[in-house]
Order: C-alpha cells, then sequence, then structure tokens
C-alpha cells in the first residue's frame, strides 16, 4: 500500500522548468536516496515533500491526503548546514521543538511540562550520541556532534517522514562513516520513511532500500529552460546491488556536484 504518492508533478519558476512528469509510489518505512547531475531538481523535489513550496502542477499525497501546505511535525528536516540555536544549549536545541507548539505564546513550558519535554530530548539526545554534551553550546561542538543534534532535533517531533538534504557533505570521510551507521540504526529502530539527498552516488547506494536517479531527458539546446529532470531510474537496493553499481549509471552521474 502506498504511503506518499507522487502524481504528475511539474515544478516551474516562471519560463525555468526545474522537474516535470514526476510518478513515484513510496510504501512506508523506504528507504530513498537521491541522486543526480548538479541542478537536476534533487533538493527542489525534497522541498516539495517538505511543503515548503507547493506543485505548478501536480499533486503529492501522504497517507492518502494531500500533503498540508506548510512544513508540519509529520516531516522532519536535516540540512547540510546545521539547523541549530546558538544561544541554546543541547538539551535546550532539542526540547525547544517540544515547547514552541505547545506554548506559542512564551516559547517555553514550566513546571512538570517543561521538566518532562527535557527528559523527552535528552532520551533523544543519549540515543545519536550526545548524552554527554546536554549543557554544551553547538559552538562547542565538532561538525558531527553538531549533525547529530541536528537529527535529533527532527526526531523529537517523532516524524512520519524524514528529509535529509546532503546532511553529511561537508564532514570528513571518517565523520561520514560514523554518521551513516547512526542513521541506519536509527532508521531500522524508528521504521521511518526517509528521503536522503546525496551528490555521492557510494552513500545514495550504501545506505537506500531505494535508488532515485533525477536527470532531463529532453534538452533543447535553443531553449535550455523549457523541460525538467524526471526520475530517470528507480532502482530496488539490497546487499548484491549495492556491491555492484551499474557502469552506465557511474559514468552519467561522474560530473556531479552539490545542487538543487
Amino acid at each position: 500500500m502506498s504511503f506518499i504518492q507522487v502524481n504528475n508533478v511539474w515544478q516551474q519558476y516562471g519560463d525555468q522548468v526545474v522537474l516535470e512528469r514526476l510518478n513515484l509510489i513510496v510504501r512506508q518505512g523506504e528507504f530513498c536516496t537521491l541522486v543526480g547531475a548538479s541542478g537536476c531538481g534533487k533538493s527542489t523535489f525534497l522541498r516539495l515533500l517538505l511543503g515548503q513550496e507547493r506543485p505548478s502542477k501536480g499533486e503529492i499525497l501522504l497517507a492518502g491526503q494531500p500533503l498540508a501546505a506548510e512544513p508540519d511535525a509529520s516531516r522532519g528536516v536535516v540540512f547540510q548546514r546545521y539547523s541549530v540555536f546558538p544561544h541554546l544549549s543541547v538539551l535546550d536545541n532539542v526540547a525547544i521543538g517540544l515547547e514552541l507548539p505547545r506554548s506559542p505564546l512564551f516559547g517555553r513550558l514550566f513546571g512538570s511540562a517543561k521538566r518532562e519535554a527535557r527528559a523527552q530530548a535528552e532520551v533523544i539526545l543519549r540515543k545519536v550520541g550526545l548524552g554527554h554534551a546536554l549543557d554544551k553550546y553547538p559552538s562547542q561542538l565538532s561538525g558531527g556532534m553538531q549533525q547529530r543534534l541536528a537529527i535529533a532535533q527532527a526526531l523529537i517531533m517523532k516524524p512520519r517522514v524524514l528529509l535529509l538534504d546532503e546532511p553529511f557533505g561537508a564532514l570528513d570521510p571518517g565523520i561520514r562513516k560514523d554518521m551513516h551507521a547512526l542513521l541506519l540504526e536509527l532508521w531500522n529502530e524508528t521504521k521511518l520513511t526517509v528521503f536522503m539527498v546525496t551528490h555521492d552516488l557510494s552513500e545514495g547506494f550504501s545506505l537506500g532500500t531505494r535508488l532515485l536517479v533525477f536527470d532531463k531527458t529532453r534538452i533543447d539546446p535553443h531553449a535550455p529552460n523549457a523541460f525538467g529532470a524526471r526520475i530517470t531510474y528507480d532502482i530496488p537496493l539490497n546487499s548484491e546491488r549495492r556491491a555492484q553499481l551499474p557502469a552506465q549509471l557511474a559514468e552519467r552521474l561522474q560530473p556531479d556536484t552539490q545542487g538543487a
């Protein structure tokens, strides 16, 4: 049964077509990695899933219902640049996700409600390996630790869908490997539906259960903005498929760098 359904989605800005004819069915609990050449609309698609943008044409359904017009608690997001509050401690950075919705006027809870929110935040932070850093501030954390904090911020809201936009692109290879292990552990535990944009093809193959390749199939040299990208490969992944990277696909995506 489909959990997320994308029906003939197009995205256009003025005369520039970024995405065209996207059709996709995703089951609950799948881990979809999104790869493709720079500027082919991967991050644009993620923004559509988040609700930051509305499709120019077509629709996206979540559990049979149209996506909310704005981001909500059903969808957590982690970006490459850390979305943390520098003036708050690690613990408060996560607890505030529970406090703001319940106390929009003051932005804070008090008494037993505050203690409960902080207790839940501490549980999440221990899961991502930050139990020793509850009282530290983001500036005191390494890049990998800050990204763990950003993941904790997303998970505290108990989203149904986790959206990751090149979350490990700025990390050193060793730290990236640790973050891969953490992400897979959390995914196996929570059974979240995950969409992850990456410019690293090997990362897409090693993490996902499904690889979605975005590419332009129609190009007019006289009107370069007339056509958009679509999903040209939809590859189910298992341990054997991950070990065998299709040569044609690797060659096609070799020039890829970070982009939309």
